[in-house]
């Protein structure tokens, strides 16, 4: 007999809770827009990212027009790491720290 929860087959997700959003953080930039490389003890700090999952109560609040996969800008002072993946790149983020939506020009 196995026991409840004892399956090494299953996938670990993250659920954010609350008013919050689960953001996969984008790459910091190695490069200026001139092209000059920057050293690897240097990079510009990129505050961008994709939505990886909303919380429940964000998916029903008509004020936070967010969906999975948008690449959003975010203040991320609030961020909280979430220690899931070795490039440690994921972040739950109060929606109010979502500051801006990337939408395609129609």
């Amino acid at each position: 007999m196995s026991k409840p929860n004892s399956s090494p087959s299953k996938l670990e997700t993250v659920e954010p809770l609350g008013k919050r959003v689960l953001i996969r953080k984008d790459e910091d930039k190695k490069q200026t827009k001139s092209g000059i490389h920057l050293p690897d003890k240097i990079e510009i700090p990129t505050i961008t990212g994709r939505v990886v999952t909303i919380s429940v109560q964000v998916e029903n609040d008509t004020d936070y027009p967010l969906k999975q996969y948008d690449r959003v800008l975010f203040n991320p002072k609030h961020a909280i790491p979430v220690d899931f993946e070795g490039d440690n790149r994921l972040f739950v983020v109060p929606v109010e720290d979502v500051v801006a939506v990337f939408r395609a020009g129609e």
